[in-house]
């Protein structure tokens, strides 16, 4: 029999005010019953999130790249009931066709319910926020490899407890490699989040669909803020709520908050647009910084310094109850 946790708590919910950005306080009364759900493991997570990060930058057409998507298609293959690696040729702003791989690992393929996951594997080809630099690749720890690593071991975990529904775990590729402010070449509209702009044209099965997507990126920087990012709130407002619901049942508030933030360009934004599926993005904000992303942004401080297992502890263990959550029908 599966236990059942009773859980409720008293949350005060900040919600930004666009027209004049004032902030409005109200207050917000929360019950929820948790399902039983896995423990997820964050020391796993960090082990897959420096396994990623052992074979450099991982920039379409290098080698690292393909080491990594070697090495990610053996990992998830292995926990997913089916893998299916999409390849396409995508044509960059700068006109570079990239030998790109969308990885999809699918859990129950044959279940009607399903959660798509997602994150992207590839890491930008130029430290184009630095000072120094700019025209390298970064190692991209937080942006790209902490999405990874979260997801891999939901994967993990998933494999020793299935779910009666579907899961479908993206690995998108060519999300980083829009075109950079020092670049002088035409502007190119939609130059970022290419794998996922391609996948939603092209599903990797026909008339693919879902009851809602997460999107993870950038989910690993101490003390991380995930807040209501725009595009989230305008396409996927319901499980936006329900989500940031279950993360403050499970006590991480401090993570999860009701701030509503600039809606941004991400692989959700098209996979909402396109597909129609619902997707939020667990992504962080920080208001210091005039990008509103975190300190090592696009810059080559995005190595192992922006990363802390509890963060990915918090958004790993409130994707996993939000999966189980789903299963049990609450």
């Amino acid at each position: 029999m599966k236990n059942i946790v009773f859980v409720s708590l008293i949350a005060l919910v900040f919600l930004a005010c666009k027209p004049n950005n004032q902030t409005i306080e109200i207050e917000k009364v929360e019950s929820m019953q948790l399902a039983e759900a896995p423990i997820f493991n964050e020391d796993s997570a960090f082990a897959q999130l420096e396994k990623q990060l052992s074979f450099g930058p991982r920039v379409p057409n290098t080698a690292a790249h393909q080491e990594a998507a070697n090495y990610l298609q053996k990992i998830l293959g292995h926990y997913a009931d089916t893998l299916i690696v999409q390849k396409a040729e995508l044509k960059a702003y700068d006109g570079t066709i990239l030998k790109a791989s969308n990885i999809i690992g699918s859990f129950n393929l044959t279940a009607q319910k399903r959660i798509l996951l997602a994150a992207h594997w590839d890491t930008r080809p130029f430290a184009d926020q630095d000072e120094e630099g700019l025209t390298d690749p970064i190692l991209g720890a937080n942006d790209g490899a902490s999405g990874v690593a979260v997801l891999l071991e939901i994967a993990r975990q998933l494999q020793l407890t299935p779910p009666e529904i579907g899961i479908d775990i993206i690995l998108f590729d060519a999300e980083d490699y829009g075109q950079p402010a020092f670049s002088e070449d035409p502007f190119v509209r939609d130059s970022y989040c290419l794998g996922s702009q391609y996948w939603s044209k092209n599903p990797h099965i026909p008339n693919y669909q879902a009851d809602f997507g997460i999107l993870l990126d950038m989910v690993g920087a101490p003390n991380a803020l995930f807040t209501h990012e725009g595009t989230s709130v305008n396409y996927a407002n319901e499980y936006l709520h329900k989500v940031w619901s279950i993360a403050h049942a499970l006590g991480y508030n401090s993570y999860f908050s009701y701030l509503q933030t600039n809606a941004i360009t991400d692989d959700h934004l098209y996979v909402n647009a396109i597909t129609g599926i619902p997707m939020i993005d667990i992504i962080q904000h920080d208001a210091s910084t005039n990008s509103g992303f975190g300190w090592y942004w696009h810059t080559h401080d995005d190595n192992l310094d922006a990363i802390d297992k509890r963060t990915l502890k918090a958004v790993g263990q409130t994707v996993l109850q939000t999966i189980y959550q789903e299963n049990q029908g609450l």
